[in-house]
């Protein structure tokens, strides 16, 4: 009987052990791009204008922009933000589940690495759903459907220019419909 409980508990930390260690990967994405960091992340904006879904850019972040002002240098990073009152309506308009607002909006981070190649990072949209119940498991099992369609690129297609400004941030619409906000 000791034998059996004492493989229970060991089985239970070995799980434990493994989540934890493997929890990151399971929740983040990273994708290699064949393009630099401006190139993917124009690609990107585009792929998110041409997608619908109510989808629209609400800003790029430059976040080494900070550290240089303070005196340090890092790799390239910028970060992509996107919104659709398709998926944010149903979770702001649910007081049980609007906490989770603070995913809004999407960002899906273009970086460089030290071996030179230029790397997407996204949050696994539709596993960090699952965790919060049905509702919003269909919810982000959409915004993941989505989010996918965003890092393919054509390499036929030339690369647009890169938009720099936020052009949907003050709330605005930035082409019809639902789009324009979150």
């Amino acid at each position: 009987m000791f034998k059996v409980i004492g493989g229970f508990v060991a089985g239970v930390i070995f799980i434990a052990a493994a989540t934890y260690n493997f929890m990151g990967s399971l929740m983040f994405r990273e994708v290699p791009s064949p393009y630099g960091v401006e190139e993917t992340v124009a690609r990107i904006q585009q792929n998110i204008q041409n997608v619908g879904n109510g989808w629209a850019l609400q800003g790029l972040r430059n976040p080494v922009k900070p550290l240089e002002a303070d005196g340090g240098n890092a790799l390239p990073v910028l970060m992509i933000e996107a919104c659709s009152t398709k998926y944010s309506g149903p979770i702001l308009n649910d007081d049980a589940i609007r906490f989770l607002s603070i995913l809004m909006p999407c960002k899906i981070s273009v970086y460089k690495k030290n071996d030179g190649k230029t790397y997407i990072g996204l949050m696994n949209a539709g596993l960090v759903g699952r965790m919060f119940g049905a509702k919003v498991g269909e919810v982000m099992e959409g915004v993941a459907e989505d989010q996918a369609k965003f890092i393919v690129f054509d390499p036929d297609t030339p690369a647009p220019a890169m938009i720099k400004n936020t052009p949907a941030a003050s709330g605005g619409s930035s082409g019809g419909g639902a789009a324009g906000g979150c």
